[in-house]
């Protein structure tokens, strides 16, 4: 009668366990081996804080190397003039049908007698000339007619935008300026001699003059 044949010997497993970890977080060859994680005999996971950057990635925080915000390009000394000449004309142009001569009767103390006199009125004109610079500074990119032509526009001294009220503000000292004596000159030339290149009227509205 024919014996049963052997049973089977038992056969190694080709993908055993993982050891368990021990306790003090090091596995059987130091620091670094035997950790859980991959299952490979002899080769633990690489630990490392969760809140670490991975080489070859970007991590939270800024991205280095790009650009910030632009600073506006201050525009040029002889451009402004240029500019402002050409706005002057402009504004003559504009203006002259609202400037008129009128004669006014004075009492002369030496003759004794009243004369008259012409009396030349620019108030309309004036009040033309401010609300030029103004609507259009504030209404139109912060350029004149003179800046447009030029590449020049006002802006406040971040670069952004200038405001109605900002824009009424700086053309407001502006004339308040040219009105007053040698005030007009003084104004002007702060911009020869302004880091930022800024009028007085510039400083008082916290504006600036750039390239477009």
């Amino acid at each position: 009668m024919a014996s049963s044949p052997p049973p089977d010997e038992p056969r190694p497993d080709p993908w055993p366990d993982p050891p368990p970890d021990p306790p003090s977080g090091l596995g059987p060859q130091g620091p670094g081996h035997g950790a859980s994680g991959y299952g490979m005999p002899g080769r633990g996971a690489f630990e490392r804080d969760p809140g670490a950057s991975v080489p070859g990635t970007i991590g939270p925080g800024p991205c280095f190397g790009l650009p910030g915000p632009i600073p506006p390009r201050l525009g040029g000394r002889r451009r402004r003039l240029f500019a402002g000449i050409l706005d002057i004309v402009i504004v003559s142009l504009i203006s002259s049908p609202f400037t008129y001569k009128t004669y006014g009767t004075i009492f002369d103390i030496e003759s004794g007698v009243f004369i008259r006199v012409p009396v030349q009125n620019t108030l309309l004109a004036a009040v033309v000339g401010f609300l030029y610079y103004w609507l259009l500074t504030a209404f139109w990119n912060g350029q004149t007619l003179g800046k447009k032509l030029l590449h020049l526009r006002v802006t406040d001294v971040s670069g952004q935008k200038v405001g109605i009220g900002q824009a009424a503000l700086r053309e407001g000292a502006a004339w308040v300026m040219y009105a007053t004596c040698c005030l007009g000159w003084i104004d002007l030339a702060f911009i020869l001699f302004n880091q930022r290149k800024q009028a007085l009227h510039d400083i008082v509205a916290k504006t600036l003059v750039v390239d477009t």
